[in-house]
């Protein structure tokens, strides 16, 4: 088998358009089974988002893309009010990753310029530029990862949190994608998968990515961050992003944040791998990003089964803000950031 036959046969794809319908994978099984979803039905699914079935910032913004479209699949309503009423729905579902407003907002528009088209035609429009709207999110991956390797030097043993792989995006993965791009630039030793509590993400999803790509790496703790930097044993840290303000303030999952402090600390430089469509200009900084709260039950319960005493309540934060002034760089599409973020973020935005 050529490297090539390898590295297409490792390839993850994320999400699955079969003319009629949508089909992500379904998270909770992996890394033990590999199964997909069917959304079939003209109503999206916001159980599924609620669930994390499929997630990851960029993911959701490329499945609600699709999801408004379906709405429009078959029926003889008036189409404009379905489309609306998807639009909403899907709005409300993750109030953090700013992608999902950011692929709505380009479906609305898309509808508003041919206000009064037939169905069929609405239809056929919205997922045409669901289907873009996925190809540009794959090759932003693609760019960040040229840009992310240029970072690293030889022998580097890079720390991630949480997802940002092929999971998390159109494919080829944010965080992940760097790494990758590192990786067979061969300046990768080795990864340090943080577990990710309390629902695994690094575990279950960024440890099998590694493990088809053939990329090195372990599994630890997430409170093993600190003693592994005063060992000397992390070089860089690569996360993703949900949100990232106009001052460089990045959301990312619950953790993140920790992490950020520990790499200052022990001079680790920490990069935000994240495409532009995560940057949310409106906002000024990370004190105004929304933090969804999950349910409780997934911090005192594991599989299913309870793990905390009876009576014990949880209390389930699922992202952080991590500060501007502890991120080295942030990697988008359009290059590499620098602090002052204000000014990098927005020469970032006007480059089209």
């Amino acid at each position: 088998m050529t490297d090539e036959t390898r590295a297409a046969a490792a390839e993850v794809v994320p999400l699955r358009w079969a003319g009629d319908h949508l089909a992500p994978p379904a998270h909770p099984p992996l890394p033990a089974e590999e199964r997909w979803l069917a959304t079939p039905h003209p109503q999206p699914r916001p159980g599924a988002r609620r669930r994390l079935a499929g997630r990851g910032a960029p993911a959701i913004g490329v499945a609600a893309a699709y999801g408004v479209a379906l709405a429009l699949a078959g029926g003889e309503g008036e189409a404009e009010a379905d489309f609306a009423a998807a639009h909403d729905l899907l709005l409300a579902t993750r109030p953090t990753a700013v992608n999902l407003r950011w692929a709505l907002e380009r479906q609305r528009a898309l509808v508003a310029r041919r206000a009064g088209a037939p169905r069929a035609e609405l239809f056929a429009l919205l997922v045409a530029e669901a289907r873009a709207i996925e190809a540009e999110d794959r090759e932003a991956c693609r760019a960040m990862g040229r840009f992310g390797a240029a970072l690293f030097g030889p022998g580097e043993r890079l720390l991630t949190h949480c997802n940002a792989g092929a999971l998390a995006t159109a494919g080829y993965g944010t965080a992940v994608g760097v790494i990758r791009a590192a990786h067979e630039a061969g300046k990768v030793e080795r990864v340090w998968v943080d577990e990710t509590r309390p629902l695994l993400q690094g575990a279950r999803l960024t440890a099998w990515e590694l493990g088809r790509l053939g990329i090195p790496h372990r599994l630890v703790t997430d409170a093993s961050v600190g003693a592994l930097m005063a060992r000397g044993l992390v070089t860089g840290v690569v996360v993703g992003a949900d949100r990232i303000a106009a001052n460089g303030d990045a959301a990312n999952k619950i953790g993140t944040y920790t992490v950020a402090v520990l790499a200052a600390r022990h001079g680790v430089p920490f990069y935000v791998a994240a495409p532009r469509s995560t940057i949310d200009p409106r906002i000024a900084s990370g004190a105004e990003i929304p933090i969804e709260e999950r349910d409780g039950a997934e911090v005192t319960h594991l599989g299913g089964r309870r793990i905390a005493a009876d009576g014990t309540e949880g209390f389930n934060l699922a992202f952080d803000v991590t500060p501007a002034g502890l991120i080295a760089a942030v990697v988008t599409e359009a290059g590499v950031l620098r602090p002052p973020y204000g000014e990098a973020i927005a020469a970032a935005l006007s480059a089209g």
